[in-house]
């Protein structure tokens, strides 16, 4: 039997330099059996390259990286690149090598046990011996049952069954990346190292890797902005800061607890060695000159040149808050979805989605990827064509954040140019603030769009939209690349937005406290869960939400979320009970549509009254203030009508 429990990475005495400064140097530590670390600490600390110097991939400055020889190690970078020769299938069985390698040994000892006849010799025994290990060994890698094994992973990471025999040239790079992550597992290896692992993953397969790697047993180093998923996955912390790290035996939550108290402890003794060496220096220069003093002069002279400077924490003690824009106030219902369908050829994505988004809601679509979230967004942005209705309601402005928005950035403009642009007021003394808030402070803002890593362009463009005057945003995945501190700062300002919100995001931390109302988006179905994200995912663990298989799905339907069942009765029952009242909403919804053109209407003549009042010939003019009264009345009268529409369309 293999000896697991000797497994362990030693490093010494680690440096790191790029030019003549260190990014960290004089880091020790050891990696035990069933470790799962987190790595923490701001963007350029070293996290990547400390993972990659694990892997053997790069070679530190100075220092050692020890490990026993039998030990395995797989690593997931962040970006890699991929091969599109094969099927999912044939891709993912590249993990399985080492088991046709054990295979082949097996035969081999096997074929000699059966050939020799010398029973009671030592070598014989010893050759039983060795093929009872190396057959404990294939037993433990997976041999016996690794086709199983690799379909129930890929099903974990979101792929279908009849996905395993297409092209990988037919997937997206996330989709890709999701068949690397699969290899990876697979292998089962010693020590699996993750670089930003649940970028490209949706909340069911991040939370099936979550359990994955709890039943795995094995060693885990991971870099994570995902808090939620740190928090569930890892039991010691280690933080890159200061050129050095501290290690924390605690998961992420409590590592920021006791952080904090650590920098509280730094700053007093900073505030005390600071109150010594003010001290030492006034006494210096007080009596440098002297002659009777001169001892005890060269004495404190020394005493400062021995003393060693606290170091305090690396932390960002700012107050910066961002707030979206005002803009001008939307109609009550900015999105309404009556039977809207969308298919592509034979593919059916979705079919009688039935919705309405009320103004001032953050809700949030979530669900496997490729089953419709994004293309119910394009349908709203009117990018696509679609079957049914979806309307945008009054006076509607639209903030939209995609990976490919990034791509739109004007290139010839600099970081500073780009943002300095769509800034107004007194937001553009804070530019700079708000560019360091994003990870571009320092000389990064002063960088040509051109050159900016596709991650660098996506939070660029998050920034270029979080000064924009918007009054409904639709933000696709927006934290895949901001760390702890810029999701912190964005999810403020949408929390203070005043205008409505859709996210479609997998990161559940960062959905928590925001949305009201979560739909989700399966098997062709879209199906509404009032409450907040957990509250979704505790109802759900409670129930079967998994999209049904393939021929479940050929005559799907769909209940609108905003209509209840009738009185509990036969399905005919019901179904007439709501479709009479999707009847009553549907003329609910006109009346508050002409009630909201109609106030809209007279808030034109007003204005244009104004601009005629303002003149001399229309400030001699007492007819036109007369009508003013007027209008002003009739504005009143039709703001009441719309308030009362409005109430009973919410009732």
């Amino acid at each position: 039997m293999l000896n697991f429990a000797a497994i362990m990475i030693s490093i010494e005495n680690l440096k790191v330099e790029f030019g003549a400064t260190p990014l960290f140097q004089g880091v020790s530590y050891i990696i035990n059996p069933k470790d799962r670390i987190a790595l923490v600490g701001k963007n350029g600390a070293g996290k990547s390259t400390m993972l990659k110097i694990l892997a053997g991939l790069q070679q530190p400055t100075d220092g050692t990286v020890s490990m026993p020889k039998d030990i395995s190690v797989c690593y997931l970078p962040q970006v890699m690149k991929l091969v599109d020769e094969r099927t999912v299938r044939e891709e993912t069985e590249l993990a399985f090598a080492h088991i046709s390698e054990q295979k082949a040994m097996l035969d081999k000892l096997a074929t000699e046990l059966a050939e020799r006849t010398d029973y009671e010799s030592e070598s014989y025994h010893e050759l039983i011996d060795r093929f009872t290990r190396e057959n404990e060994r294939f037993q433990i890698i997976g041999g016996a049952n690794y086709h199983a094994e690799m379909e129930q992973t890929l099903v974990g990471l979101g792929f279908r069954r009849e996905d395993f025999d297409r092209p990988t040239s037919e997937f997206s790079g996330g989709w890709r990346m999701r068949i690397e992550l699969a290899k990876l597992l697979l292998q089962h290896p010693d020590v699996l190292l993750l670089d930003e692992p649940t970028n490209h993953l949706d909340i069911e397969s991040i939370q099936w890797l979550e359990d994955f790697l709890a039943r795995n047993g094995k060693a885990v180093v991971l870099v994570s902005h995902d808090r939620a998923f740190i928090n569930n996955v890892t039991n010691r912390t280690i933080e890159i800061t200061c050129g050095t790290i501290h290690d924390y035996r605690v998961k992420y939550d409590e590592y920021v607890v006791l952080r904090r108290e650590r920098r509280e402890q730094q700053l007093r003794a900073y505030e005390n060695q600071q109150k010594e060496i003010a001290d030492i220096t006034d006494f210096i220069e007080r009596f440098r000159y002297k002659p009777t003093k001169a001892i005890q002069v060269q004495s404190r002279i020394k005493q400062l040149e021995k003393m060693v400077p606290v170091v305090i924490d690396e932390e960002d003690r700012s107050t910066l808050r961002l707030k979206f824009r005002p803009a001008q106030r939307s109609g009550s219902y900015p999105i309404i979805c009556e039977d809207t369908a969308k298919s592509y050829g034979d593919h059916l994505v979705f079919k009688d989605v039935n919705l309405t988004i009320r103004r001032g809601e953050k809700v949030a679509f979530v669900g496997r990827n490729g089953e419709g979230k994004s293309t119910l967004v394009k349908c709203i942005m009117g990018e696509i064509p679609f079957d049914g209705k979806l309307t945008l309601g009054h006076n509607v402005e639209i903030g939209y954040f995609a990976q490919n928005q990034a791509q739109l950035l004007d290139e010839n403009l600099t970081v500073f140019d780009t943002i300095d642009r769509v800034a107004v007021g007194d937001i553009r003394l804070k530019i700079r603030d708000i560019l360091g808030a994003f990870m571009f402070g320092g000389e990064a803002s002063d960088k040509k769009v051109k050159v900016l890593s596709g991650g660098e362009r996506s939070r660029l463009a998050m920034i270029k939209l979080l000064l924009e005057s918007v009054n409904l945003l639709i933000l696709d995945e927006p934290t895949n690349h901001l760390d702890m501190r810029s999701k912190d700062v964005l999810k403020e300002a949408i929390r203070e937005f005043d205008g409505t919100v859709i996210l479609v995001s997998h990161d559940r931390e960062f959905l928590d406290g925001l949305v009201t109302k979560v739909y989700e988006f399966g098997g062709g179905k879209v199906k509404e869960h009032l409450g907040g994200i957990y509250e979704y995912l505790e109802k759900k663990g409670e129930t079967h939400l998994n999209p049904p298989p393939k021929e479940e799905l050929k005559t799907p339907q769909c209940q609108s979320p905003a209509i209840k069942g009738g009185d509990g009765g036969g399905p005919s029952t019901s179904y007439a009970a709501r479709k009479e009242q999707a009847k009553v909403q549907r003329k609910l919804q006109k009346r508050v549509e002409e009630c909201e053109k109609r106030v809209t209407q007279i808030e034109t003549e007003l204005k244009e009254l104004e601009e005629w009042m303002a003149t001399p010939a229309g400030a001699a003019n007492p007819a036109l203030f007369e009508q003013y009264g007027k209008l002003k009345t009739t504005l009143a009268e039709a703001e009441a009508e719309w308030e009362e529409a409005m109430m009973a369309l919410e009732e």
